[in-house]
C-alpha cells in the first residue's frame, strides 16, 4: 500500500470520528430551547454539523472524507435515537400537539449531509469552462 492510500484512509477515519462527535453532540443538544419556543439547540447543532462538513469539503480534495464525516454523524444519530439498554431514549417521539423536534433534527441532518456531499466541485467546473491554452 502506498503512502497516499494510507493517508487517504487515515483521513477518512479521522473524518468519521469527527462526524460522530458532532453528530453525538447535535443529537444530545438539539431539543434545547430558549424561552420555551426558540429551538436554539437545533439551530446550533445544524450550523455546527454544516460547518464541519463544509470545512472538510473546502479543505480536502476528497469527497470520501465528507461522506465519511456524514456517515459518522448519521450513525451517531441512529445510535442515540434508539432505546438504550436501560430503557432511556435521547430523541423521544413528540407527544400529540408538540413540535416534532427529533424528526426535524433527523431530516435536517440527513439533508445537510446530502447537500454538502452532492454539491459540485467549483474548481472542476472552472477548469472545464477555462479555455485550453
Amino acid at each position: 500500500m502506498g503512502t497516499a492510500v494510507v493517508a487517504r484512509v487515515a483521513g477518512w477515519a479521522l473524518a468519521l470520528v469527527a462526524g460522530a462527535v458532532f453528530g453525538t453532540a447535535g443529537t444530545i443538544t438539539h431539543p434545547f430551547t430558549v424561552g420555551g419556543w426558540l429551538p436554539a439547540g437545533l439551530i446550533v447543532a445544524a450550523v455546527a454539523c454544516l460547518a464541519l462538513l463544509l470545512a472538510i469539503r473546502l479543505l480536502v480534495d476528497d469527497r470520501g472524507a465528507v461522506i465519511s464525516a456524514g456517515l459518522g454523524m448519521l450513525a451517531a444519530l441512529a445510535l442515540f435515537s434508539g432505546r438504550g439498554p436501560g430503557g432511556s431514549v435521547v430523541v423521544p417521539q413528540a407527544a400529540a400537539g408538540e413540535f416534532p423536534v427529533g424528526m426535524v433534527w433527523m431530516f435536517l441532518l440527513a439533508g445537510i449531509v446530502l447537500i454538502v456531499v452532492a454539491w459540485p466541485d467549483a474548481r472542476r467546473l472552472r477548469a472545464l469552462r477555462a479555455p485550453s491554452e
